[in-house]
């Protein structure tokens, strides 16, 4: 028995109780998680941190019902995890639910501690990682639990563009549990563990559409440290940038070997197909990218990288699915990720080659609203942006992705590029309809007719020079310039400065 009248008794007492936290239901959780291949909570949030870095908060809370028999249960923690530590000398604030501990169910004191390390991320000014499974809410704390969601969702809108909100889907996440999952900016999942369900059903749904999906824990701490190297601590801080990183000299005197490869990249034919992630690679720095919602929508990417040690969003169009083009899905894919690189002073840059949309039964509605939302991130962008238009810049596909009069800072394009209203085939029946009806009433070869103005249409129109004389591209260079153009052009918008009209906010399509 412990003799709490001594110092020494009660420094045995505190080392008894906080290892009591360390497992809360007894070793034998422990080893369940390790023989199904898991982490357990405490190891997700000791794997992401610098080691010994991990300043745990509120480690000996315990729940206050005396109802239902529950009096005789009351583990430290509550089931959740919270605290801050480092991660590459970078503070963030992080919390892991303990689904071994009454199924990972929210009660009152439990969202408590959540509540808390929420407002002390915000005002710190560090971003928030949370690791997120379970069952819900307890029923036996009924509207008690329920009144601490409403209050963690509050907490996570008033954070919303002031800190990064990352949460990790490490198993099932029942109820509530989802929408705290669904109100971050970033989203990681475990495959094969990561599921999400409103409602308790027998089934719920795998998580495919997380913005990273990794094969076990251990993998998605990786990616979830790399993903926090990209992003800064708050909207008004910057990403980590390599001093190492920095390149001297003007653009002709760093055109490398791999950059002379760009410009071989586009095939002769208008429609053949190429893979823009080789135009990203060649670009970026060591040729290394975070792509996120890969499995979304993969007409469209959306990636994470480096140019001269800068963090930088890419978004483009990819060829090799369905032509590159935009649909609703990719559209929306495409916005939100503009929108969160513009919530923390991430510079996007755009590939272009956009011929058009998809179209089919139902979809036009669902597309229209999709590109307005592409087309609103864009405009209301903040941050630095540059588009280099690779191939088809062609009608409203065009103008949504990344225009120059859309509002972005610089827009380039390669001598492939075609900027045009719309594709012959549409456009020469428009022009030359009074040639083509009378050469077809005297019984001439309209189709020889058709081909002769489509050839005139495609040499006049279908390039990037009538834009240039226009002032809707920048400037036309040659594929192997453009690393040094964006270089460049990243450089000179680290000045950039906004001044937006005085409004509460705008109105996005949602």
């Amino acid at each position: 028995m412990t003799d709490l009248s001594t110092t020494a008794g009660k420094l045995a007492d505190l080392t008894a109780r906080l290892a009591e936290a360390q497992a809360p239901v007894g070793d034998r959780a422990i080893a369940d998680a390790h023989e199904a291949g898991r982490l357990t909570a405490r190891e997700r949030i000791e794997a992401l941190l610098d080691a010994s870095s991990f300043v745990e908060v509120d480690a000996l809370a315990r729940h206050r019902v005396t109802e239902y028999g529950l009096d005789s249960q009351r583990p430290a923690t509550d089931g959740v995890i919270t605290g801050y530590g480092t991660v590459e000398g970078r503070k963030v604030c992080v919390y892991a639910q303990d689904a071994s501990v009454f199924d990972g169910r929210l009660g009152e004191v439990y969202g408590e501690k959540i509540l808390k390390i929420y407002r002390l991320a915000t005002k710190t000014g560090v971003p928030l990682v949370s690791f997120i499974e379970g069952a819900g809410a307890r029923a036996a704390e009924g509207t008690a639990a329920l009144s601490f969601y409403a209050r963690i969702l509050a907490a996570s809108t008033q954070a919303s563009g002031v800190i990064p909100q990352i949460a990790v889907l490490t198993g099932t996440a029942s109820g509530p549990h989802a929408l705290l999952a669904g109100s971050a900016d970033l989203t990681l999942a475990v495959s094969g563990q990561a599921r999400m369900q409103l409602e308790q059903v027998e089934d719920s749904e795998p998580v495919d559409s997380a913005h990273v999906v990794a094969d076990s824990d251990a993998e998605v701490v990786a990616a979830l440290r790399e993903l926090l190297g990209y992003l800064p601590s708050n909207n008004r801080a910057e990403a980590p940038r390599p001093v190492e990183a920095r390149i001297t000299g003007s653009v002709a005197e760093n055109i490398s070997a791999a950059d002379q490869e760009l410009n071989g990249l586009i095939p002769d034919a208008p429609s053949a197909t190429y893979d823009m992630r080789e135009a990203i690679a060649k670009v970026v720095d060591g040729q290394a990218t975070l792509e996120v919602q890969q499995a979304t929508a993969a007409n469209i990417i959306t990636a994470f990288a480096r140019i001269e040690g800068r963090a930088v969003g890419i978004v483009a169009n990819q060829p090799e699915e369905n032509s590159g083009l935009l649909d609703s899905r990719a559209a929306e894919k495409a916005a939100r990720f503009i929108r969160t690189c513009d919530a923390f002073n991430i510079p996007v840059v755009t590939f272009v080659d956009a011929p058009g949309f998809t179209s089919g039964e139902g979809e036009d509605n669902h597309t229209v609203r999709g590109v307005a939302k592409l087309s609103y991130a864009y405009a209301e962008a903040s941050v630095g942006t540059i588009t280099v238009i690779a191939r088809h810049a062609i009608g409203a596909a065009g103008v949504v992705m990344g225009s120059k009069d859309l509002g972005v800072d610089l827009a380039f394009a390669w001598p492939t590029a075609q900027i045009a209203a719309m594709h012959s085939q549409e456009a020469v029946p428009e022009i030359h309809a009074a040639e083509l009806a009378k050469a077809e009433r005297k019984g001439k070869d309209v189709a020889a007719l058709k081909e002769k103005f489509t050839a005139a249409y495609d040499e006049s129109h279908l390039s990037p020079y009538q834009a240039a004389e226009r002032g809707m591209v920048d400037a036309v260079i040659p594929p192997e310039q453009t690393r040094g153009q964006l270089v460049e052009g990243l450089r000179l918008l680290d000045r950039k400065v906004t001044y937006p009209p005085a409004k509460k906010h705008g109105n996005i399509a949602l």
